[in-house]
């Protein structure tokens, strides 16, 4: 290195004619030219925001692509390659909480100069967002009505509709285990959204307590509470994000905007798993 220069090696290759190049490979020019601002004259901050939902939506593709084959461990009893599979969606759903950091430098003025012309486009309407609440359990066959022009979207969330859940596909995994998971469950019609399962309790109370327990279900059970509490993380810093921003205004999409994201903090996954902490040691 001289004169604070980096010395450039003579192995480096730079003649890339017809060869696979960095850019290549990620398809970069037409990601780097999917952004597209609509508002006139083209504000400067329009382009944060759509680089900031472009964002989570490559970052909810790899959530959803882990979460299916995290299902499909839990499926053939691998326990430990679902625990990677999960263990890699907790850090993605840490990037995606922390981004909101980047979107709250928006101010509510910033934003009001290019908002009108969202139209009625909005983040409810994301079928990722939707298809990663499917497989983890919050089934809601009305949302597929939102998805009716969009045939690709509408087939992705009609499948995963009619699929097990990672939470199914856990719980057949217990039973296999020699745990008495009770006929109904593994039984339930898996279109349906999960609702909470007391005779579930005294299962997971055992798997908790006993000594006996093989870690990868201890293990297992933990990492879904995990993967539950990073969605209210990221559930309150959506709302807060928003209210800072708009306030109490209604959404873009139509929805009543804070009010309707705070009710979506009462949602829950693995409602057994919570509840089992209460009863754990008494």
């Amino acid at each position: 290195m001289a004169d604070g220069v980096r010395d450039f090696e003579p192995t480096i290759r730079t003649d890339f004619h017809g060869a696979m190049t960095y850019g290549r490979y990620l398809d970069l020019e037409r990601l780097l030219h999917a952004q597209h601002p609509v508002s006139e004259p083209e504000h400067h901050d329009e382009m944060l925001f759509i680089i900031q939902h472009q964002t989570s939506e490559l970052w909810l593709k790899l959530m959803l692509h882990e979460l299916r084959e995290a299902r499909a461990r839990f499926a053939v009893d691998d326990l430990g390659m679902a625990l990677k599979c999960l263990a890699r969606v907790k850090a993605i759903q840490k990037q995606l909480t922390d981004q909101w950091t980047v979107l709250a430098t928006l101010t509510p003025r910033e934003y009001a100069q290019f908002r009108g012309a969202l139209g009625h486009a909005s983040g409810f309407q994301s079928h990722q967002y939707r298809a990663v609440e499917f497989i983890l359990g919050n089934k809601d066959r009305r949302m597929l009505e939102v998805f009716t022009s969009e045939p690709e979207a509408h087939a992705m969330l009609g499948q995963l509709l009619a699929e097990p859940t990672v939470y199914d596909e856990f719980l057949r995994a217990v039973a296999r285990a020699g745990y008495p998971v009770p006929e109904e469950v593994l039984e339930r019609d898996v279109s349906g959204h999960w609702t909470m399962q007391p005779a579930l309790v005294p299962v997971f109370r055992r798997i908790y307590e006993s000594d006996d327990t093989p870690w990868g279900l201890y293990e297992a059970c933990e990492a879904l509470v995990d993967v539950e509490d990073n969605f209210q993380f990221w559930r309150f810093r959506h709302l807060r994000t928003v209210q800072r921003t708009i306030g109490l205004k209604r959404g873009t999409g139509g929805s009543s905007g804070v009010g309707f994201l705070r009710r979506a903090l009462d949602l829950t996954f693995f409602p057994e798993l919570y509840a089992v902490r209460t009863e754990i040691g008494t």
